[in-house]
C-alpha cells in the first residue's frame, strides 16, 4: 500500500516537471521565432527617413538623395520654370494629377509644398528607369519645343517640371511625389508626411 502512495507521488512530481520543461522549450523556442518577425536593424535603416538641408540648392539645380533604396530629386526651380507649368496642361495626360501618386497636402499644379522645392521619385513610371533631367534649351530635350523637365530615355516618356506626364508616351502615371516634411525652412524630411510632422 505504501508502494502505491510513493508511486503516486512520484507520477505527479515526473508529470509536472516534465510539464515544466515542455512549457520551458516551448517559451525557449517561440520567443526567437516571434522575434524573427520583427524587421532588422538594415531593414528599420533602409525605410527610415533621410533628412536633406535644400539651402544650398541652387535654382535649376537637381539633387539626388537616396531614401528606401531608390533615387529622390530634389529640384530648386526657377521663377520662370515655375511660370511655364500652366501652359503645359493640354499637353499633358494627368494635369491635376487625379490618378498619380501624391500627398494630399502639395498643390496640383507644382506637386509641391514650397513652390520651388520640387521633391519626386526619381524612377519612371513605366518601368522604373531613372529619368534624366533636362533643362530648359538643353540639347538633350527630346524635341525643340520642350520647356524642360524630366526625360526617360529607355522607352521616351516624358514629364514636365512638375514631374506630370505628357500624352503620346509609355508612361501612364506622373512621377511619385513621396511623403516629405519640413522640419525648418530649409531642412527637408523625406520619408514623414507634412500633415503628421
Amino acid at each position: 500500500m505504501s508502494n502505491d502512495g510513493t508511486n503516486t507521488g512520484r507520477r505527479r512530481f515526473l508529470t509536472a516537471a516534465t510539464s515544466a520543461v515542455g512549457v520551458a522549450g516551448a517559451v525557449g523556442i517561440a520567443v526567437p521565432f516571434i522575434g524573427s518577425w520583427n524587421p532588422s536593424a538594415r531593414a528599420k535603416a533602409a525605410g527610415a527617413p533621410v533628412k536633406f538641408d535644400a539651402s544650398k540648392v541652387e535654382p535649376g539645380q537637381l539633387v539626388t538623395i537616396a531614401w528606401r533604396g531608390q533615387p529622390v530629386f530634389v529640384v530648386r526651380r526657377t521663377q520662370e520654370q515655375l511660370d511655364d507649368l500652366p501652359g503645359q496642361n493640354d499637353l499633358l495626360k494627368d494635369p491635376q494629377s487625379l490618378i498619380s501618386k501624391q500627398p494630399t497636402y502639395v498643390d496640383e499644379l507644382n506637386r509641391a509644398v514650397q513652390s520651388d522645392l520640387l521633391v519626386l521619385v526619381g524612377l519612371c513610371t513605366h518601368l522604373g528607369c531613372s529619368p534624366k533631367y533636362v533643362k530648359k534649351l538643353d540639347a538633350a530635350a527630346p524635341t525643340a519645343d520642350w520647356k524642360g523637365g524630366f526625360f526617360c530615355a529607355c522607352h521616351g516618356s516624358k514629364f514636365d517640371l512638375a514631374g506630370r506626364v505628357f500624352k503620346n508616351v509609355p508612361a501612364s502615371t506622373n512621377l511619385v511625389v513621396p511623403p516629405y516634411s519640413y522640419e525648418s525652412d530649409s531642412v527637408m524630411v523625406i520619408g514623414i508626411d507634412e500633415e503628421t510632422a
